[in-house]
């Protein structure tokens, strides 16, 4: 499995590109389809994939749909998107699912918040409780919306065991909210944390892939999403034959 905040493409190697490349950030210029190639030939390498910040197709993609182009090179043949936030009418925002096995069924729901946009994609990949169910997520920067928020997503997961939340957290697991999200799912907290922000200094473990406690991983590792301020987020995930039944 690989989560990724792929920035819409963008590039930021550094604080200052927060203010000397701002206009990356809704206007369809720069090497974003070159971005968007070698985060494919990253996602290519697994079997499904939890995408944030790709762009549904406004202004600053050149009105390309990101996650349809990344799942196109990077051959995947299901992918799904939820477009959650507009950034000043001309750039938009979404949580991706891509994946390798026919999804059961793709659930949308928006997500509680001081500002309304964010959501949670989910795909069932198996039958009843005990299937697989992956949901992907982008949290808010304030901790009383990411409380909120998680407070809801633990609603919809609390008795799966075969359950994974990944995505960007904006949050380390240690924060209270992420806490009471464990104590009221069956999710884990993973065993080592993994950096993924900044990524050209990584020193905040934001960005997670968490397993309920029916499935089984290992080698969780960080890696350069092309030129995004986060890393991408990557583990070995053992499922149950029974789960994707």
């Amino acid at each position: 499995m690989l989560s990724a905040n792929i920035q819409a493409g963008s590039s930021t190697r550094g604080y200052t590109d927060y203010v000397s490349r701002s206009w990356s950030h809704v206007l369809p210029a720069g090497n974003k389809r070159g971005s968007l190639d070698r985060i494919a030939e990253l996602a290519g390498r697994y079997d499904i994939v939890g995408l944030n910040e790709a762009d549904p197709g406004s202004l600053r993609s050149g009105f390309t749909n990101q996650t349809h182009y990344v799942a196109q090179r990077a051959g995947f043949d299901y992918w799904s998107h939820q477009p959650n936030r507009r950034v000043g009418g001309v750039a938009s925002s979404a949580n991706a699912l891509l994946s390798r096995l026919e999804p059961r069924e793709i659930i949308h729901h928006p997500l509680p918040g001081r500002i309304s946009g964010r959501g949670v994609l989910m795909g069932r990949f198996g039958d009843g409780r005990h299937g697989l169910l992956v949901a992907v997520a982008h949290l808010s920067l304030g901790a009383n919306s990411r409380a909120s928020q998680l407070a809801f997503i633990a609603e919809l997961l609390h008795d799966h065991p075969n359950a994974v939340l990944m995505g960007d957290f904006n949050a380390p697991l240690d924060r209270p909210e992420v806490q009471a999200l464990f104590r009221n799912t069956r999710l884990q907290p993973p065993e080592c944390v993994v950096p993924t922000f900044p990524s050209w200094r990584p020193q905040r473990a934001i960005d997670h892939i968490l397993v309920g406690d029916g499935l089984r991983c290992s080698g969780a590792c960080a890696m350069p999403a092309a030129n995004s301020d986060h890393l991408a987020l990557s583990l070995e995930l053992d499922v149950p034959e029974s789960a994707l039944d």
